[in-house]
């Protein structure tokens, strides 16, 4: 008798929730139809592939025979068959490890120091340091600084000054690939998470920090770890996960700089993996699990992220 009338008390809640949420569309039903076009455009481009992609994952599909349920097959060739896919792997994880924290910090720091800056002086030195971002004469610039041949600068420079006897094919030798793609991603990496984190700095309340002054904060790192970054907890949010899919997606600049393949897989990522299979080879069965695989791994990232982030000024 007992648990008949908690469910019904239950069932009543629900009915109750319901109805509430039923009478809330109702009443702001302008703004759901101003939010429509982008949830609509949303589930079809980034939902629905997502789910596709897993569904995908589990087939053979190649785009031209009607795709067959070869269930985990792909993941375990992946892991225990494809030693390129485990070298991709493991630079995915460097370049992760390096670039996304470090263009994270950095992107921070440098929107700081532009913060304190006067307005005017500070559009332009945001300008200046956005710009590499944007320019797509970034690769070139790289490309003739780190010509194989006696014109690129760095051979050049080295040669004048005794420190090398003969040009170094940069992006041909694997010693240099990755450090000068790492390199290059950080020079490029003050992108939108850079803006984001300007807008965060210039939407603080200033009373905050005479509030702050006033409870026994007394120097400048003492107001960013109390005011300063717990007050923009959503743009750090923002610049955390630019980064982190900036860094696992890395792989347009080291093609465009050591070609694709790089020399030996030197700097083979996931990404590169990924558009062999699916861009190349149109094996989009095999090619969906990698794409699993690489959202997995933003995912987990972002996670572990929101968490650390959750704790600031706690």
């Amino acid at each position: 008798m007992a648990k008949n009338v908690a469910e019904k008390q239950a069932s009543s809640r629900e009915l109750t929730k319901a109805q509430w949420k039923l009478k809330e569309m109702k009443q702001n039903w302008v703004a759901y139809v101003m939010v429509a076009p982008y949830m609509i455009l949303f589930t079809l481009f980034t939902i629905v592939p997502v789910v596709l992609s897993i569904f995908i994952s589990f087939t053979d599909f190649n785009m031209l025979e009607w795709p067959n349920i070869v269930w985990l097959k792909n993941y375990v060739t992946l892991f225990f068959d494809d030693d390129i896919f485990l070298i991709a792997i493991k630079n995915t994880f460097i370049f992760a490890v390096i670039v996304g924290p470090s263009s994270y910090l950095m992107s921070f720091l440098v929107a700081w120091f532009i913060n304190e800056l006067p307005p005017k002086i500070r559009a332009i030195v945001t300008l200046i340091f956005y710009a590499p971002s944007i320019s797509g004469q970034v690769y070139l610039i790289w490309g003739t600084l780190f010509s194989s041949d006696s014109y690129g600068w760095a051979n050049a420079v080295l040669i004048k000054l005794g420190i090398i006897d003969a040009e170094i094919a940069w992006f041909q030798n694997e010693a240099y690939v990755m450090p000068l793609c790492i390199v290059v991603s950080l020079w490029t990496s003050l992108g939108t998470s850079f803006l984001a984190f300007i807008a965060g700095l210039q939407g603080i309340d200033h009373s905050l920090f005479e509030a702050g002054a006033v409870d026994g904060v007394r120097n400048r790192w003492q107001e960013l770890y109390y005011i300063t970054l717990p007050s923009m907890k959503p743009q750090l949010m923002f610049g955390a996960v630019m980064s982190i899919t900036g860094s696992f997606g890395f792989g347009g600049i080291v093609t465009a700089l050591a070609g694709f393949p790089s020399v030996n897989y030197c700097a083979h990522t996931i990404m590169h993996h990924l558009e062999d299979y699916g861009g190349q080879r149109y094996e989009i069965g095999y090619s969906s699990a990698i794409a699993v695989i690489l959202f997995l791994m933003m995912i987990g990232a972002n996670m572990l992220v929101k968490k650390i982030l959750s704790k600031l000024g706690t």
